[in-house]
């Protein structure tokens, strides 16, 4: 055996035979055979022989205590990593910037932070080895505080961190979203010229789509020279999460032209789809995830679970979970998901029953999905019953979203006086959650006095979220009280609160539609519009009138139907008619809640054109056919 020249796994046994054959073995002997059994993952072996090398007076070196202590690492032995951690010491290693880099990476896998700075702060000497594996420590352990200002620290002591520093301290900068401190190690990066580095790069990326700081990531991403799946995988998750889902599914086709996704490609890119209902593009993502092999990853299943469910396509959704062999919270949650949005709130709480008997325990998701499931069913005693259940049977402290969702539940059912109740008797403050929930439940019931009351808690909570104006002014207006309605919007000009536009979305031969109310951009706008009205006179013809209620401005009633007609709904479904066959299923997705007069209205359009109408808005799904719409009218 040459000097340090380490046996592969297939001659490993070879060199262990000639190894016990040599009369006289010296440490370079040892060295190399210890080095040999760690490197090939038989690692207690290894040990051994380092003990039985100490045993035989051998003198160890710095190679041979490195890899005792790498040993250590893969078998995450502290204790005997601290007995090597002695032999440094009595061997006079204490200084060797390369032994105590090693002992450092031990302690800090081995989830010993404070020993890894106590020998990091003794070293007399340090290189950027040294400061990033301390950094990667506190990362690690979740300290990422001390990891930013030990970074910070070796900044100021002249170290240049090298491309695994930059990679560490951007990875803590982007758990914490700290936007400023990631600028400024970007800034740092750019100057060292590491900014570019595919590794750090990909890490930048990340940390600023963590801040949601989407435009910067991207541009920074084009100016990659080369990209690997993480750096794709991160802009994609990015636009998923920021709900830029059209850019994700762009982006996504043009990865797969030349790098191959994996798993966590996989759940972003189903995270997509599932924002925007793209369901066509959801079934190509899930053969592709047959095709490369991930359809028994849980996580790539739950993301299937997860898009069918929000495309419409529960039966869908059912069949994968079905399939799933041994599925976690998540799954269940899921599932649980799919259904409350689709209002089967019987089967929810009964999949929820078949959970617990499995013995999978349930989580605060858990219960925030069954309860709103419970909503959108009317179970308000179930529903009720559920809640208590959480701290009484599974030591779960009700949140901010599981009390919204019993005030939800109350007010839906039109319990206004019980949903006020239990928020005067919540233990914490109510939250503009809670109240938001309240005031939704005033708009369906026509309560103008409960609403001012829940108005003026939300303004005082968030004074900048128009919704809180936009449902105060629909309930004076369709109250007919204009002049109050007109304050509202006055004060929302003054306090310079837009209104979010309504935008729906449908998915026409694998291209997903934007339609914004009023849009006319769209190439085929005035053949949406005839069809439009063409609907407008057959609805009438057979009874619809028009609810002009939903109309905030105070205009005349001619006005008021040309406004609702230009729903983005409305204009995303006429879309659909003209763009698909006969008798196929048109389904949208919109930003916010469906109004009642398009739910009206899309009853009467699935009669006319004898199709099934899916809309997905921000509450829950809508399915739409022969007149009739899943929901019951309750929602």
């Amino acid at each position: 055996m040459h000097r340090y020249e380490v046996p592969q796994r297939g001659s490993l046994e070879n060199a262990r035979q000639v190894f016990e054959k040599i009369p006289e073995r010296n440490a370079v002997s040892w060295t190399v055979i210890i080095s040999g059994h760690v490197q090939n993952g038989r690692c207690v072996e290894g040990l051994r022989l380092f003990w039985q090398m100490k045993m035989d007076g051998i003198k160890v070196d710095q190679f041979t205590l490195a890899n005792a202590l790498r040993a250590c690492v893969s078998l995450e032995v502290i204790e005997e990593g601290r007995r090597v951690h002695l032999e440094v010491i009595r061997n006079g290693f204490e200084s060797d910037v390369f032994v105590q880099n090693v002992l450092v990476d031990m302690y800090v896998k081995c989830r010993s932070i404070e020993d890894a700075h106590k020998v990091f702060d003794n070293m007399p000497e340090r290189n950027v080895v040294s400061w990033t594996a301390v950094i990667g420590g506190y990362a690690q352990s979740g300290q990422c505080v001390e990891a930013i200002r030990i970074f910070s620290e070796m900044h100021h002591w002249g170290v240049k961190p090298d491309q695994s520093a930059y990679a560490s301290v951007l990875r803590v900068c982007s758990s914490l979203a700290a936007r400023e401190q990631g600028k400024q190690v970007h800034a740092l990066a750019v100057r060292s010229g590491f900014d570019l580095d595919i590794i750090v790069g990909s890490a930048l990326v990340d940390i600023y789509v963590k801040c949601g700081c989407i435009e910067d990531a991207r541009e920074l991403f084009d100016r990659m020279p080369a990209r690997n799946v993480v750096s794709w995988t991160a802009m994609i998750v990015g636009y998923a999460q920021n709900g830029h889902g059209v850019e994700a599914l762009k982006l996504y086709l043009q990865m797969r032209e030349g790098i191959k996704a994996d798993e966590y490609t996989m759940a972003g890119i189903l995270r997509a789809c599932a924002s925007v209902a793209a369901l066509e593009q959801g079934k190509q993502v899930h053969a592709d995830i047959v095709k490369i092999g991930f359809e028994l990853d849980v996580s790539v299943s739950n993301g299937l679970v997860d898009m069918y469910g929000k495309c419409g396509r529960i039966e869908d959704a059912q069949e994968v979970f079905s399939k799933l062999l041994e599925p976690d919270v998540a799954s269940w949650n899921a599932m649980l998901s799919g259904l409350a949005q689709h209002g089967y709130g019987k089967e929810a709480v009964l999949l929820f029953e078949q959970m617990l008997q499995t013995g999978v325990i349930p989580n605060q998701i858990t219960f925030v999905v069954v309860l709103s499931g419970c909503s959108h069913a009317g179970l308000v005693d179930e529903g009720r019953n559920y809640f208590d259940s959480m701290t009484r049977d599974h030591g779960i402290s009700p949140k901010a979203e599981h009390y919204s969702c019993m005030v939800d539940l109350f007010g839906r059912a039109g319990c206004l006086d019980k949903a006020l109740n239990f928020i005067n008797q919540m233990p914490v403050e109510p939250n503009a959650s809670v109240w938001g929930s309240l005031l939704g439940a005033c708009r369906v019931h026509g309560n103008i006095e409960l609403a001012e009351r829940a108005v003026e808690q939300l303004i005082e909570l968030t004074p900048e979220n128009p919704g809180t104006y936009v449902l105060l002014s629909n309930i004076y207006a369709a109250a007919g009280r204009w002049d109050d309605a007109g304050k509202v919007r006055k004060m929302m000009k003054d306090r310079n609160v837009k209104k979010e536009p309504g935008c729906s979305w449908i998915e026409v031969q694998n291209k997903v539609h934007p339609f914004i109310v009023g849009d006319n951009s769209h190439p085929q706008i005035e053949e949406i519009h005839e069809t439009l009205e063409t609907l407008t006179l057959q609805m009438k013809a057979a009874g619809y009138i028009p609810n002009t209620n939903f109309v905030l401005h105070d205009v005349e009633e001619e006005q008021k139907e040309r406004i609702l007609g230009h729903h983005s709904e409305k204009l995303a479904i006429a879309f659909g008619i003209i763009s698909t066959p006969p008798g196929t299923t048109i389904r949208v997705v919109k930003n916010l809640r469906v109004c009642g007069d398009c739910h009206t209205a899309t009853k009467f359009i699935s009669r006319i054109v004898s199709r099934e109408i899916v809309l997905r808005d921000t509450h829950r799904f809508h399915h739409f056919k022969d007149g009739q719409c899943s929901c019951r009218d309750y929602w």
